[in-house]
């Protein structure tokens, strides 16, 4: 599959324009390993190292819609990999949006940076995602790309009034993708459950 076939393809399922023209404009290739970039516009999730994956590009739409973005929004994911969902979050919030980006595997911390050089909007930290980032709170939007036993009470704290935090929400081998809504101080609501995914587990500590 090619670019405009992928593009095609997530058109046809129903996702709105602004996410397509975010995945027109962002390389896939540059954000996957070397020897990979012939599967870079297949639909399917693909390994980048050190036990982690570069999600489907359908589970990227999927969870990109339901953060509802808005042109300088500020944003944080956690799990950010190689980078890509961070630059395909850049381009939905524009120059005026401010992108964070949290990875708790070195190499990949490394490699993300390479590959978001030119996203002045974007900034990556090696660290841990698991208490979120308060230095940097509140968000509009809170993306997590690894599978939750249980969402953290203090990252949805991290959340603006309005501010929505995604994430797959499950067993080791099936999770719900779940959006989540922060309404008031101690106000949340689930305001999504699409079940059927699989990621790859939240770390917790750099292996």
């Amino acid at each position: 599959m090619n670019k405009e076939e992928l593009i095609q393809n997530l058109r046809e399922k129903g996702f709105p324009q602004k996410i397509l023209d975010a995945f027109s404009k962002v390389p896939r290739e540059k954000f996957i390993p070397y020897q990979l970039r012939g599967k870079a516009y297949d639909d399917t999730a693909l390994p980048i190292g050190q036990g982690q994956t570069i999600s489907q590009p359908y589970t990227i739409a999927v969870m990109l819609s339901e953060l509802g973005l808005k042109t300088g929004d500020k944003v944080l994911e956690i799990g950010s990999g190689y980078g890509y969902v961070l630059a395909l979050i850049s381009e939905l919030v524009g120059k005026g949006g401010r992108v964070i980006g949290m990875e708790i595997i070195s190499e990949l911390a490394e490699k993300s940076k390479e590959n978001l050089e030119d996203y002045k909007n974007v900034k990556v930290f090696h660290k841990s995602g698991s208490a979120g980032f308060p230095e940097k709170a509140p968000f509009d939007g809170i993306l997590i790309s690894a599978a939750c036993r249980d969402i953290p009470e203090k990252l949805m704290g991290q959340l603006k009034n309005g501010g929505i935090l995604v994430a797959p929400k499950g067993s080791r081998f099936e999770q719900d993708i779940i959006a989540i809504k922060r309404r008031a101080k101690n106000e949340f609501e689930i305001i999504k459950r699409i079940p059927g995914f699989v990621f790859v587990p939240f770390v917790d500590e750099e292996n």
